[in-house]
């Protein structure tokens, strides 16, 4: 009976334990997202604040230039096998491949185009961001900032989070393009699709395209706020930094999930179905 006892009490204090970091990393979520909104009013939303643009410069040349041929090779090999394997389960059973190119482009402007180039950027601006905060809270350098008088999130945030919000959506369209070339080139030299029958923008609609983009603002918003939420959230040496690392891709990518499947329900709700 004491050894029932003691492993329900361990099995308690488990969950517990897990309850509560789960409700103190939602705290500094949410305040950190509040803290980083705050934060880009006072920089750029009050007449004459000051408006570092060499920090925000920057920062789009590390989120943008420098993810342009990791999203272009990744979305360029994916739309090459998604067309291939749709082409030839087409071919299998109906024998009909007028309707893969305009079906294609249409998913992948509301959903394959942003959510797999954030995705792509989860991984590589996400690990970036949470391993540079992350190096700065272990070496003590964030409490030099307070000290200073300097916020933190506007110093490390803000400039990455409006990057990673202008960049995502470039590279979501940049993304998308290539992928849909690649798709097209690959069904003409494999299956002899024509590109003209394969370029076929009728299926994509003004809405597909606000859905698109609004998936894209929302995932680059999401990255940087929940990569650097695990990078302020790091302790104790190089330790804490992989864990703030490890933490801020698979959060990153998980909020990229999260909000694809939220925005997908939310526009087939107000649109009854017809997205």
């Amino acid at each position: 009976m004491t050894a029932v006892r003691t492993w329900l009490l361990a099995r308690v204090t488990r969950v517990g334990a897990g309850t509560i970091a789960a409700v103190v990393a939602a705290r500094d979520l949410w305040l950190v997202l509040v803290g980083t909104i705050a934060g880009i009013w006072r920089q750029y939303g009050r007449r004459g604040a000051p408006r570092p643009t060499d920090d925000l410069v920057e920062q789009l040349h590390v989120i943008g230039n420098r993810s342009l041929l990791f999203v272009a090779v990744t979305l360029g090999f994916i739309g090459m096998v998604m067309i291939y394997q749709a082409c030839l389960q087409f071919s299998r059973s109906i024998g009909d491949l007028s309707q893969v190119g305009p079906q294609f482009v249409r998913l992948i402007v509301s959903d394959f185009g942003p959510t797999l180039t954030a995705m792509m950027l989860a991984t590589r601006v996400g690990a970036g961001i949470a391993a540079e905060i992350g190096s700065m809270k272990v070496t003590e350098q964030v409490d030099a900032l307070r000290l200073s008088g300097v916020l933190p999130v506007d110093y490390l945030l803000v400039p990455r989070f409006l990057a990673s919000l202008v960049m995502t959506i470039v590279l979501s369209v940049i993304g998308s393009a290539i992928m849909y070339g690649a798709g097209a080139v690959t069904a003409y030299l494999s299956f002899g699709v024509n590109p003209r029958l394969f370029v076929d923008l009728g299926f994509v609609e003004p809405r597909h395209v606000i859905l698109g983009l609004l998936k894209a603002a929302a995932y680059g918003a999401a990255i940087p706020v929940v990569a650097g939420s695990c990078g302020l959230r790091a302790r104790g040496s190089s330790e804490g930094v992989g864990w703030a690392t490890t933490a801020a891709v698979v959060g990153s990518s998980f909020a990229v999930i999260a909000i694809d499947f939220a925005l997908s329900v939310g526009a087939l709700w107000l649109l009854g179905g017809d997205l």
